[in-house]
């Protein structure tokens, strides 16, 4: 994947210092990423991160009205995505913790631009890797790209809910990814009772990708738990 792909990722940096602010957000943008928000509170976080829809979030621990471990916590009921702590707080117990509840890296300040750079883009690289190949599964391939179908010499559109539900099934593909998150991918902020949508959302995928879409072989269903993609050659 090149990177001008990872550049259009979205990046929320929550930090109560004004100054770190603005150094880490000239970082990324100088750097050529275009679309950066930021936030000094939990409280302004939660409401950016509603409205902005991170692919990425920067967290400092310490934050006026709480903090970030508590912060992760919350940003990860409404989206499934990577996390990067970077605070001054460089105790072992604190590290043990960020990366207990799930952060991707934690770095402590000072830092250098480089690294920072260096380690938002193994993080982009690795969560989001290939996300607009073209996927063959058993008896079509999927181009992310034109969001779009390949069956039978035949071009078939995908919605925007198929692409994502699709895109989330394929960066985990051959494991369960569950009603619920599923559910999240595709219609954000509370997910419950989106059960019956996305049983019809998969039912349409399942028309466009499967040969024969009542006895799936690439789009399966896991009984009580969710549902998996097979991608041939994986």
């Amino acid at each position: 994947m090149n990177d001008e792909y990872l550049l259009n990722k979205r990046i929320l940096l929550v930090d109560d210092e004004p100054e770190l602010l603005n150094i880490v957000f000239s970082v990324l943008t100088e750097y050529g990423f275009q679309n950066v928000k930021t936030a000094k509170s939990v409280k302004e976080a939660l409401e950016e991160a509603e409205k902005f829809r991170p692919e990425l979030a920067i967290l400092d621990v310490m934050l006026p009205d709480g903090n970030g471990f508590d912060l992760m916590e919350q940003l990860k009921k409404n989206g499934s995505y990577p996390v990067l702590f970077l605070t001054a707080r460089g105790e072992d117990d604190d590290k043990f913790k960020g990366f207990g509840l799930g952060a991707d890296d934690y770095m402590i300040k000072p830092f250098s631009s480089k690294e920072l750079l260096f380690r938002v883009m193994a993080i982009l690289r690795r969560c989001y890797k290939d996300e607009n190949p073209l996927v063959q599964l058993h008896n079509s391939r999927i181009d992310f790209s034109r969001a779009e179908v390949l069956k039978n010499g035949e071009h078939i559109p995908l919605t925007a809910k198929e692409h994502d539900l699709l895109s989330v099934l394929y960066r985990n593909a051959g494991r369960i990814v569950t009603i619920d998150a599923l559910c999240e991918a595709a219609w954000g902020d509370n997910p419950f009772g989106y059960e019956n949508s996305l049983m019809a959302h998969i039912r349409r995928i399942r028309e466009k990708i499967e040969l024969n879409p009542s006895q799936p072989v690439s789009l399966v269903t896991i009984k009580g738990l969710g549902y998996k993609l097979i991608v041939e050659g994986k």
